[in-house]
């Protein structure tokens, strides 16, 4: 489970504060779990890990069966936003690195839909033409403008080139219940659909088929990352000031309304970069809006030591760290020891690389601190589906929390719209 340290920010906060943050937050907790705040038609999140059976498992997993039966080897799932940042920072977080190169234990998962580039439309196109290849599309009304250029594109390229009646087994979509146009063709050409929920928002949607197809298409275990989120929303479910979730979002507060305006989600593992990426729509998303809200940022370390590094240690003081550790490395390297010693890592010699690593986290999270930069550690046991799961939920759960502390509807996000209008009229869109 989820575990929260928070003494990195003992220096910077008064004990009696934040006990009446802690407050604030268990009366935000009640809101939520009560169902009486803004955007309370959008919590169908909060208690779908619970409601996850087997049945639910063994859909998700018979579009992997099908497709295994096709020697497919490459699936583009189409989708922005929440529609694909959970998959990806899951399948990041669990594929060997080189994946790509070494070959993975299930078809290889790409993502499109995410932007308008043409090269790299292009290239995604080159990729489907050297594979046997199928598509997930992910859109409520399938006229979001991205991930339609890129399903027009796709859907294009499957009926070329295996037919139309072929095509249709290659594609599956993810999208409303009973409206919409990608709704409407699926019942069209019979494609093999799962539903987004009305009340799920895009970025709460990690553990409903949107996430969970193209994480088990990838050939990982989802009914270890539900059983994780099913823990998760017990533990986190109990009224109390101990509850990981409730302290969270109240040092999150605490901390902004001090003037640190800027959240700097950090890992000292590269595994974890595309789960900040999730993190920062998910909080983004949730609480930028009527003037408030804290900016959330994301980096690797060490690497971003050596670009981001001087900021955060000198630079001007409106950011605190929030660091995701993983507790056990899932594999060992050992330093050897080298005759001539010409580069001085002798006195490594025979340590694992990941002792290194905890070393090179405590040196940072001290000079952070010692700098200004409050810090609060969230652990995880390792990085596996179980642990995910978990973590996943943790978050949607603090978010929900922080938001209703800070004042505003954790589930609506009007500004998104603004840049649609002004492209839809450039592209001269009939009605706009």
């Amino acid at each position: 489970m989820v575990k929260l340290d928070l003494t990195g920010c003992d220096s910077f906060v008064a004990k009696e504060r934040f006990e009446q943050y802690v407050e604030k937050s268990l009366a935000a907790q009640k809101v939520l779990e009560e169902e009486t705040g803004a955007g309370n038609d959008f919590l169908g999140w909060q208690h779908l890990p619970s409601s996850i059976g087997r049945k639910e498992l063994d859909d998700c997993l018979s579009v992997v069966d099908r497709w295994v039966g096709k020697d497919i080897d490459l699936v583009a799932v189409i989708g922005i936003g929440g529609s694909y940042l959970g998959a990806k920072a899951a399948i990041e977080a669990l594929s060997h690195t080189f994946a790509a190169s070494l070959g993975g234990h299930g078809p290889q998962v790409v993502f499109a839909g995410e932007n308008l580039s043409e090269d790299y439309t292009a290239e995604l196109l080159d990729l489907l033409r050297l594979h046997n290849c199928a598509c997930v599309v992910i859109s409520k009304s399938g006229t979001t403008t991205e991930p339609a250029v890129a399903f027009r594109l796709v859907k294009n390229y499957l009926e070329e080139t295996y037919g139309v009646d072929e095509a249709r087994e290659r594609i599956v979509a993810i999208t409303d219940k009973a409206r919409g146009a990608l709704k409407s063709l699926s019942n069209q050409e019979g494609y093999k659909t799962f539903v987004i929920e009305d009340n799920i928002g895009g970025r709460f949607s990690v553990l409903t088929p949107v996430g969970l197809v193209p994480i088990a298409l990838a050939g990982f275990d989802i009914e270890a990352m539900v059983k994780g989120a099913q823990d998760a929303e017990k533990a986190l479910a109990e009224r109390s000031a101990d509850n990981v979730a409730v302290r969270y979002a109240a040092m999150r507060n605490l901390l902004y309304d001090d003037g640190k305006k800027v959240e700097l989600f950090a890992s000292f593992n590269p595994k974890l970069q595309y789960l900040g990426e999730w993190l920062k729509q998910l909080f983004g998303e949730s609480e930028g809006k009527d003037g408030k809200g804290i900016f959330p940022a994301s980096v690797i370390f060490t690497t971003d030591l050596h670009s981001m590094g001087q900021y955060i240690q000198e630079g001007e003081r409106m950011l605190f760290e929030t660091v995701i550790t993983v507790e056990n490395a899932q594999r060992e390297v050992t330093i050897p020891s080298d005759p001539q010693n010409l580069d001085g890592l002798n006195y490594l010699a025979g340590k694992h690389v990941e002792h290194c690593n905890r070393m090179a986290q405590l040196g940072t999270r001290m000079a952070h601190i010692d700098g200004g930069v409050p810090n609060i550690d969230i652990r995880m046991d390792r990085l596996d589906e179980y642990n995910l799961g978990a973590v996943f939920y943790f978050f949607e759960k603090v978010c929900g929390i922080s938001a209703y502390v800070l004042g505003v509807n954790p589930f609506n996000q009007p500004g998104v719209e603004a840049y649609k209008k002004n492209m839809f009229k450039l592209l001269e869109k009939p009605g706009y």
